[in-house]
């Protein structure tokens, strides 16, 4: 039983399909919210088609029908897929209990391969790891999608624009943090550069306009406008919770927790030796098109209403050089996890934001420690500043091998 997890949009089905493509003993269900005797009806046709097998008489629950599958594969070897597995807390919630009592008689002699696919994580996490479900401790793998790799970007966009530069490339990660989906359309769209790419945000029946509310609302259910004010003033750079609730003018920690470990969105940074209960945190936002969306388009809704799609360009333009700066920092410190150099990779600030670096990777088994700057032009980066807001840190690492290094757009 494998559990694959990941947001909407980063590809989890089409690579379910293309990996089973020239499988002839898969079975792909989708879980749709449909009535429970509709849904059976569909999929004993599907199980029919593709494994080659004769059902008598009516199947009206899902019960029934994974009973039969789980029999049948005493006998023979298939994949069975179920997307959207956590459709089923709709349709019928006992399905779960049930399965686990069908996969406990039966997995031992069984041949099946069983994947459960799901985009709403919070839903997903509850089903797996929660352990008063009935499914809890049943995987045994798990998967979790992430975004393309900054090399795999490059990739991508050095086969479909040979001879971008590396603003264009900047721009790109920037907006669609290396979701599959919002690769595909923009690179179907040719829209490479930054003003393309804004062309095609910014404009009517864009699929990019509503696509924060489109994700997340059923993640939040009826408290989804508290989440998105939380979201906006992260995406804002309002990243400690009393800055968050000195504008709400509320307490917001449980709603951080939420976010943070029941939806996977948020990460809590603290600076590199900082101890685990301290108080210096900072919050962001782990996915690069949320972060976008909530800072340049759902901040400005009431300009999306009436359509001026224009006025929230010229904000970006505005706005761009120093956001995507810090997009920047994002690219570097996921270029050096690529590397697998490292034993920790983080970013460092003493009280009051004093002393701010940006990178700090450090290797203990080599005794090596790495301090970088990253802004958009080299010229601006100052090392002598670099080493001298390194003193502290250096502190807790004697003995160790110290490089410094300037990272800007030229080093993409």
């Amino acid at each position: 039983m494998t559990v694959l997890l990941g947001r909407r949009r980063i590809g989890k089905t089409s690579l379910l399909k293309k990996a089973n493509e020239s499988d002839n003993s898969t079975v792909y269900f989708f879980a749709a919210r449909k009535n429970e005797v509709l849904l059976c009806e569909e999929f004993v046709e599907l199980v029919k088609q593709k494994l080659g097998v004769r059902i008598f008489g009516s199947v009206h629950s899902f019960k029934d029908l994974f009973h039969y599958l789980m029999e049948l594969s005493l006998e023979r070897s298939f994949t069975l897929i179920i997307d959207e597995f956590q459709e089923f807390f709709s349709v019928n919630p006992s399905v779960y209990s049930d399965m686990q009592n069908i996969w406990d008689s039966f997995k031992d002699q069984s041949k099946i391969n069983l994947i459960l696919c799901g985009s709403i994580y919070s839903l997903m996490n509850r089903i797996f790891e929660n352990a008063k479900e009935p499914l809890f401790g049943r995987a045994t793998d798990r998967i979790v999608l992430k975004e393309f790799t900054p090399s795999t970007i490059k990739k991508i966009f050095a086969d479909n624009y040979p001879g971008y530069k590396n603003e264009d490339l900047l721009a790109f990660y920037t907006i669609t943090g290396g979701v599959a989906k919002y690769v595909e359309l923009l690179v179907s769209k040719n829209a490479f550069t930054l003003d393309a790419i804004l062309s095609e945000i910014y404009r009517e029946n864009s699929l990019f306009i509503n696509e924060g509310k489109n994700l997340l609302i059923e993640e939040f259910g009826r408290d989804y406008a508290t989440y998105f004010s939380i979201l906006s003033l992260i995406a804002s750079s309002k990243t400690s919770r009393p800055e968050i609730e000195s504008v709400l003018e509320t307490s917001v920690g449980g709603h951080l927790e939420r976010l943070e470990k029941d939806f996977g969105i948020i990460r809590k940074v603290q600076p590199i030796l900082a101890k685990s209960g301290g108080r210096n945190i900072k919050y962001t936002i782990e996915d690069n098109f949320l972060n976008f969306w909530f800072r340049f388009v759902y901040k400005y809704q009431s300009a999306v209403e009436i359509g001026n799609f224009d006025y929230i360009r010229n904000i970006v333009e505005r706005d761009y050089k120093m956001y995507s700066g810090r997009v920047l920092e994002k690219y570097f410190i996921e270029g050096f996890k690529e590397q697998k150099k490292y034993s920790t990779i983080g970013t460092y600030w003493e009280k009051r934001n004093q002393n701010e670096i940006d990178i700090v990777a450090i290797n203990d088994f080599e005794k090596t420690l790495l301090f970088a700057e990253v802004k958009r032009k080299k010229e601006k980066i100052s090392m002598q500043e670099l080493q001298e807001k390194s003193l502290n840190i250096r502190k807790a690492f004697k003995g160790y091998e110290v490089d410094y290094k300037a990272l800007s757009i030229e080093e993409m």
